[in-house]
């Protein structure tokens, strides 16, 4: 009887949690759809064909690590080295064609993306290994990993005339872009919604102790997590690097902080085990839309940073208040 009741308990929490985090992801487009129409209304030139290719293909690389990103924090971590990986594997990936000029260019996807998952598993493993806060960890190898660009950069800077046209192609067409974006959202999504390591990630955010007791690896889930956070770094890398063309070793420096932003807005709870894949990438178009549509607006680059530390700040003081309310459905039992 009390392992009935506490079966039903537990469905009922979750169906409540899951109708609270939907209108909070609705809420979040409808916050989006409101920008773009009243930026439209004051500058049309916002929204002409080049406009919204340019909002898709700058929203998909953020949206890429913003997944990531999502699959770490809702095990009560975070991974702050995505930039540096992120440009660690761009300037390799465009190593790779000027050492190679004929590399196939699945080739040096590949690649890149192996090189952010082992950015991710020295992340992973220092963190389950040895115990050490998440914050603390990446933040040094935010610094590590830079460095090792920096050295490997020496300076130099390669361009756009060192790699294949058809690879810069791919990233300056928008349907080709937004499907990487689409297939990694949909997978991702996919995974921690059916698979039981999915569901166990939202277990180890929701109540570590717990988790283990349980008898939930919870040091392998947490350094697979941020195998995953790194790989999709890796590939952003590669999608930067095809995206403009021009690498140095200062690519993708402080993006780790839109990316956060982008997780947090977009209802991933801080704190862990709550939040989606999607409205992480929703939370990506709207930060991504913010910074071009206050410039149409004529708005000051200062209350342009001001109004995402605002949004962030919302986030947080959302979250807290979805929690509270559902742990006072849980304590009603309705």
């Amino acid at each position: 009887m009390t392992a009935t009741l506490a079966r039903a308990a537990s469905r009922r929490l979750r169906q409540e949690s899951s109708r609270l985090f939907v209108i909070r992801e609705l809420g979040i487009v409808a916050a989006l759809a409101l920008l773009v129409v009243v930026t439209t209304v004051v500058n049309p030139r916002f929204l002409t064909s080049q406009g919204v290719k340019d909002l898709l293909l700058g929203s998909t690389i953020l949206a890429i690590l913003a997944v990531g990103q999502t699959v770490v924090v809702i095990t009560r971590n975070v991974d702050l080295s995505v930039g540096s990986v992120l440009g660690l594997s761009a300037f390799a990936t465009g190593s790779l064609f000027v050492a190679a000029p004929g590399l196939p260019i699945p080739v040096a996807v590949v690649a890149g993306v192996l090189l952010g998952a082992a950015c991710g598993a020295v992340n992973g493993g220092l963190i389950a290994a040895v115990q050490v806060p998440s914050l603390v960890v990446t933040l040094g190898t935010l610094y590590v990993f830079r460095g090792i660009d920096y050295t490997w950069a020496s300076g130099r800077q390669i361009n756009a005339a060192d790699m294949p046209g058809a690879f810069l192609a791919m990233g300056n067409t928008t349907p080709v872009m937004t499907m990487f974006a689409i297939v990694v959202l949909a997978a991702a999504g996919y995974y921690l919604r059916v698979f039981r390591g999915g569901r166990e990630l939202y277990a180890i955010g929701s109540h570590p102790d717990a988790a283990r007791l349980a008898g939930i690896p919870v040091g392998r889930r947490v350094l697979a997590a941020f195998v995953v956070s790194g790989a999709l770094a890796g590939l952003a890398g590669v999608l930067y690097a095809a995206r403009f063309g021009t690498l140095d070793a200062n690519a993708g420096t402080g993006l780790e902080l839109n990316v956060v932003a982008a997780v947090v807005v977009g209802g991933v709870a801080i704190f862990g085990g709550s939040g989606s894949v999607y409205g992480a990438a929703i939370g990506a178009l709207l930060l991504t839309t913010i910074g071009s549509a206050l410039p149409a607006l004529g708005v000051s680059p200062f209350w342009q940073r001001a109004s995402v530390g605002a949004l962030i700040l919302a986030a947080i003081g959302l979250d807290r208040a979805l929690a509270v309310r559902l742990a006072r459905t849980l304590r009603s039992g309705r």
